[in-house]
């Protein structure tokens, strides 16, 4: 996952929900999202980091605030409206670390398990907040936004 941020300039900023000219892309990835989302004509909505979700951290106990990467609204062919709360991440980021041979275990792989935990917290917060409002949660990586 390429890592870069900049501004996104809409083509269509009546879709966008928020201030269309202060949209923050955090990488190549959200570029690409954001890029098919204005101008997907079935995209009837979307906005980027407005939806934010508590959830508890399970390193500190605490509650903490996720911000979704993207909420958004299509028409479906069958003219219902859906709701998405869309994620992106790399594929690597989306199962558990292997367990790491051995008695000690190295800081990078321990960073490994403490993100995996939290990530797994935030998005079991974002399914039950989608399930709740009728809404559907999804992680995109490479496969989805046809990176690979």
């Amino acid at each position: 996952m390429a890592y870069y941020q900049g501004k996104f300039k809409c083509k269509n900023p009546k879709k966008y929900r928020g201030d269309a000219a202060d949209i923050v892309y955090r990488s190549s990835w959200e570029l690409k999202l954001m890029i098919r989302l204005d101008a997907n004509p079935n995209v009837l909505w979307w906005s980027s980091e407005t939806t934010v979700i508590p959830y508890r951290s399970p390193i500190d106990g605490r509650v903490h605030r996720y911000f979704i990467d993207f909420t958004v609204c299509v028409q479906e062919p069958n003219g219902n409206k859906k709701h998405m709360l869309i994620e992106v991440k790399p594929k690597s980021q989306t199962t558990p670390p292997k367990v790491q041979a051995g008695k000690t275990k190295s800081k990078k792989y321990i960073r490994e398990v403490m993100t995996w935990g939290v990530n797994e917290a935030k998005w079991k917060a974002a399914q039950e907040f989608a399930k709740d409002r009728g809404f559907v949660f999804e992680i995109f990586t490479e496969k989805e936004l046809g990176i690979v």
